[in-house]
């Protein structure tokens, strides 16, 4: 089904009240289960730290594997720093705030700064007016049409593959979230100091357990696997066939809710380490259910389970799109703008 069609579906089945009805009886979380999901997250994550360290003296062909696995466990430890910063992680907000800092510190990510900057996300996603902040970089087909040679150029780079999901992750992780943005509040500000300060001692304290250089080639390529894929995961469920967008005037939140992100079916262990964010539609609809929720609002709800998904192997697709088209209401390639190119030269030599 499409999502046009469950839209519809959507709007005859229940109003909107009876849809905060549904979401509310997932939006409960469970101090055991968020509890658990900490210990077997950090704890695997420490263990393959002392891991990593052994096999360096042994062979590098064993480190790369064991960097891979932490990576896992690195963007599982984001997912539930992600939950926390929802507020939906614990019913308490301390221990919300307490670990959301915690599992920042470990993810290289200012916990107040990010929480800000994703509820932007979350308030405007599939707003083409309101692009921006905590999105893909995504111009239209005209815009790019209008836009200087070096912009072109820049987007360009910007959207090529190497670049968003090799440097461009590495970059935002160990750099641009050292530094706050100058529209953030004092709080906002300060979160990336702490989390700064947090780093420099786990730094200094794994530094001297396992040698500075050790450590800061661990590190680095443990960040380098764990951001390459959590940008994937997030470009896969904001950039795929059928997604929505509306200038402000016709957005809509609900709507974009469940149309503006992808249902990412992935193995059953790829889902486990990112921690169910493939029911992205659910998430965007109530960010209010934690992650080990998710499951079980898809599996019980049928309106869910009629979303078509996006396959790991279908989701390769990703990579040809760069552009929206305003007319065609798809996102497209740069392959589309050779044919705009050839359909106006032949339209001018006609006019003629």
């Amino acid at each position: 089904m499409s999502y046009a069609a469950v839209k519809t579906k959507v709007e005859s089945q229940a109003s909107a009240s009876a849809w905060k009805e549904i979401v509310a009886k997932y939006q409960k979380p469970s101090r055991g289960r968020a509890i658990w999901q900490l210990v077997n997250t950090l704890v695997p994550y420490a263990a393959l730290w002392y891991l990593m360290d052994r096999s360096l003296s042994i062979s590098y062909w064993l480190t790369v594997p064991l960097v891979i696995l932490a990576a896992g466990f690195l963007v599982r430890t984001f997912i539930i720093f992600h939950d926390c910063g929802h507020g939906s992680y614990f019913k308490s907000r301390r221990a919300n705030d307490t670990w959301g800092y915690i599992t920042g510190v470990v993810s290289f990510s200012p916990y107040y700064l990010w929480r800000w900057e994703h509820a932007v996300h979350h308030a405007s996603s599939g707003d083409l007016d309101r692009r921006g902040m905590g999105d893909v970089w995504t111009l239209t087909v005209q815009e790019y049409l209008e836009s200087s040679r070096w912009r072109r150029f820049a987007y360009r780079l910007a959207r090529n593959p190497i670049v968003m999901f090799v440097v461009a992750p590495v970059t935002l992780f160990l750099f641009i979230h050292r530094w706050p943005f100058k529209r953030a509040s004092r709080r906002e500000r300060h979160s990336v100091y702490w989390t700064n300060l947090g780093i420099l001692v786990m730094g200094a304290g794994l530094s001297a357990m396992f040698g500075w250089k050790v450590y800061v080639i661990l590190q680095a390529a443990v960040i380098a696997v764990a951001a390459s894929a959590g940008v994937w995961l997030f470009y896969v469920q904001h950039q795929f066939e059928g997604v929505y967008w509306e200038r402000s005037e016709d957005w809509d939140y609900a709507t974009a809710a469940l149309q503006v992100c992808s249902f990412y079916k992935l193995p059953k262990i790829l889902q486990w380490f990112s921690g169910n964010i493939g029911f992205h539609h659910i998430h965007h609809l109530s960010p209010s259910i934690p992650n080990y929720n998710l499951q079980k609002c898809h599996d019980a709800e049928p309106i869910f389970q009629t979303v078509k998904p996006v396959t790991l192997v279908g989701s390769l697709k990703s990579f040809t799109f760069r552009l929206w088209d305003e007319q065609r209401r798809r996102l497209v390639g740069y392959s589309h703008l050779r044919a705009l190119r050839r359909q106006r030269r032949h339209t001018g030599r006609s006019g003629r």
